[in-house]
């Protein structure tokens, strides 16, 4: 691996080597010693050994041998063996007055003890592209030491941008879910696809709330059982290599009501006793198989007397966690007592940990405080395995330094975290170093002190008052000029601190939306009462869509925005405007609006700045009840008043069934008029819809009433439990013609 930077500083050790002792005390290894393999299965270990050290000394290491050349010179020996009984995830790094032994079970973990070897003579490898070598003449290995490695998780795995390289995970330790699983994640519908099999046979699929749903299966039909058997072993003999195969719902909120499933569910606690029921028989038709399934939304609680059987890995992933406090009893006492109940329950319990905000990538998420006290947790209740979802292939927020914490996190949850994190920062950002550290350090302690809920699917708009509120924008924005002042003469690292600045961007340009003509807005009114947008803004949000593009962020979010689509959405919201009679008027609430959908308040329905397909931003919402609000227009001259709707149908949002209104006068209220809006068709696209209500006197009521009904019900399409359906309105306009 090409060495690319000279400007790393002296490194803080993760081991607990004493190096500070005298010389004579010391194995030292030259260029002029052996690398012993013993066997052809530890020569790949020792292949890797001597190409990094190599590296940092002047001259070449000395070949790899299977014999000692040189009696008085000290060797390296690699050895697969369980002469020292050691466990097959362990391997043992020690030394006798003159050699350092390196032994595993298998060639994979005789890899992970070279590796670990480099990182204790400083040696890291901070991404797929950026790794230190230290130079040196000389290695130094404290005599008669040993000491036994085995990680703190059975198994590993990461969706971060460098774990697609296969030499980043190796050094790290870590497994690759794409390589391990013959089928991953949601897998229902890959088992037995609705496109083929509901149409002809819907009794296979889930009865739920009355209706047969092709969105799960039903657990309790035996021809299920047989498809799934069927798929799976055809799945097996495709992909006979991986480790785990998965039996799981799919990412929906559905399950089977028939009669048979409900006795279950009803027998053992919940929609999982169907589940296990029906997952226990798969097992049994595959017994040396680990078959995998997610506890996942309903089936997020363990089944209760209920035995699962022992080749049924269950995959915990707690979605609705506060990302900004660490578990514990007191942060999150619902979810540990889920897990606790889990690791009495489950034969091996696995989690699925959420570690970025998938709503918007690019926004800063200060949760990286969490993860060692969270991994410390999952050990502590049996949790054998991990995957951290991130951000998969894009290079999101700190995705660097998230991607190196948790990997060293997933080995060792002992590891000191600060003294890890000030190390990777050293070494990735060079002199800006500190001042990224400060960033850091001051985007933690300001979600602290907000203690605000910080949710996987939030962004910078609910954030405003808190972490990223103008002040702490300030904050961050001088920590990261000072960052970038520290690396002006080093291109590289430019562009790395540049990377961290376009987050502040992000946040400026979404808060910014929000804020419409007020100030941190978008827009100004200029001399025709117009909203414009102020000067080279939009340049600046094509700059960051490229900067986006250069660096490999091919995506916002998880939703699939692209950096050239954000542009072009930009666009079309600096467009997005209205001038109109009613800007300005009182508006009241006579129904409160939801308190998470609240925006700027009543103002906001009047400020001349529509909402466009974000429903965080400008959207004002109503859930499960019925809008109404009065307009104060004191007998302004109109006669023509539209409201515009959002239609987001996988959010549950939908346009309204009716709007009344009113009018105001003499100390009464008239009944105007009533439109009836168009019936529910079923769409995934995202798009407003207006409706307008003329009549030629308005301008005779000095105020204005609008009732509307929502949907009574959800369409059948979208139906839930527990789920309503909400009406987002954003602008009231008001025009004379």
């Amino acid at each position: 691996m090409k060495k690319k930077h000279y400007r790393y500083l002296p490194l803080i050790f993760f081991f607990t080597f004493n190096l500070n002792i005298m010389a004579q005390s010391e194995i030292v290894i030259t260029h002029k010693n052996s690398i012993i393999s013993k066997s052809d299965e530890s020569r790949d270990a020792a292949v890797i050994l001597k190409k990094y050290v190599d590296k940092a000394f002047a001259k070449p290491f000395d070949n790899i041998t299977e014999n000692p050349k040189n009696d008085d010179l000290s060797e390296i020996v690699l050895e697969i063996s369980d002469q020292e009984k050691l466990k097959p995830n362990e391997f043992i790094i020690k030394s006798d007055l003159k050699h350092i032994y390196l032994t595993a079970q298998n060639p994979k973990f005789l890899r992970y003890a070279v590796y670990t070897l480099l990182e204790i003579w400083e040696f890291r490898k901070f991404t797929a592209s950026e790794t230190y070598i230290p130079k040196k003449k000389e290695f130094l290995f404290p005599k008669n030491s040993s000491k036994r490695y085995q990680p703190s998780f059975d198994y590993r795995a990461l969706s971060y941008p460098d774990c697609y390289d296969e030499a980043f995970r190796d050094w790290h330790k870590l497994d690759w879910q794409i390589d391990d699983f013959g089928i991953w994640g949601h897998s229902f519908s890959t088992l037995v696809p609705p496109k083929e099999f509901f149409k002809s046979n819907p009794k296979l699929f889930a009865l739920y709330e009355g209706k047969r749903n092709g969105e799960s299966l039903c657990m309790t039909n035996d021809t299920v059982v047989e498809l799934v058997k069927k798929k799976m072993a055809e799945i097996i003999k495709e992909k006979p290599n991986a480790e785990f195969y998965s039996v799981s719902q799919n990412d929906d909120i559905v399950y089977c009501e028939c009669t048979e499933c409900r006795k279950l569910n009803e027998k053992f606690g919940g929609p999982q006793g169907s589940l296990y029921y029906f997952l226990n028989k798969i097992a049994a038709q595959f017994p040396q198989t680990k078959i995998t399934t997610l506890a996942y939304l309903h089936t997020l609680k363990p089944p209760v007397n209920q035995k699962i059987a022992p080749n049924i890995y269950t995959i915990l992933c707690p979605i609705e966690l506060n990302r900004g406090k660490a578990i514990s009893a007191e942060s999150a006492p619902s979810f540990t007592k889920i897990i606790e109940n889990w690791s009495k329950t489950s034969p091996h319990l696995f989690l699925w940990d959420y570690t970025v905000q998938f709503s918007n990538y690019m926004s800063p998420f200060p949760n990286i405080g969490t993860f060692k006290n969270n991994f410390k947790f999952y050990k502590k209740n049996k949790v054998k395995g991990i995957f951290v979802q991130g951000y998969s292939d894009i290079p999101g927020d700190f995705s660097e330094l998230r991607q190196y914490l948790l990997a060293k996190l997933l080995w060792d949850t002992e590891i000191d975290i600060e003294a890890v994190t000030a190390d990777f920062l050293r070494g990735f950002y060079g002199k800006a170093a500190p001042a990224v550290s400060l960033y850091l350090k001051e985007l933690i302690e300001n979600q602290n002190k907000s203690n605000s809920y910080l949710d996987i699917y939030s962004g910078p708009v609910q954030a405003r008052n808190t972490f990223l509120s103008p002040r702490a924008m300030d904050q961050y924005d001088q920590a990261l000029e000072k960052a970038s002042n520290a690396v002006d003469d080093d291109p590289i690292l430019k562009v790395r601190v540049q990377k961290l600045r376009l987050a502040l961007e992000f946040v400026y340009f979404e808060q910014s939306k929000f804020y419409g003509k007020n100030q941190h807005g978008m827009f100004f009114v200029n001399n025709k009462g117009e909203k414009e947008v102020f000067e080279k803004l939009s340049e600046r949000v094509l700059k960051f869509s490229k900067a986006c593009n250069e660096l490999g962020i091919y995506e916002l979010s998880e939703g699939g925005l692209s950096p050239d689509n954000y542009y072009q959405e930009w666009l079309q919201i600096s467009k997005n405007t209205a001038t109109h009679l009613g800007e300005e008027m009182k508006v009241t609430f006579l129904t409160p609006p939801s308190d998470e959908f609240k925006g700027k308040g009543s103002s906001g329905l009047v400020d001349g700045i529509k909402g466009y397909k974000d429903f965080n931003i400008n959207w004002i919402g109503w859930y499960g009840t019925n809008p109404s609000f009065e307009i104060e227009t004191k007998k302004a001259s109109f006669n023509i008043l539209k409201i515009n709707f959002l239609e987001d149908q996988r959010h549950w949002i939908f346009p309204p069934n009716t709007i009344k209104v009113y009018g105001y006068k003499s100390q009464k209220w008239k009944f105007l008029q009533e439109t009836t809006c168009e019936k529910l068709t079923e769409t995934n696209e995202i798009t407003t819809k207006s409706w307008e209500i003329t009549a030629s006197n308005f301008d005779s009521f000095e105020k204005i009433k609008i009732v509307i009904e929502n949907q009574s019900k959800l369409p059948e399409w979208r139906i839930r439990k527990n789920k309503k359906p909400m009406v987002m309105i954003d602008e009231i306009e008001l025009y004379k013609k």
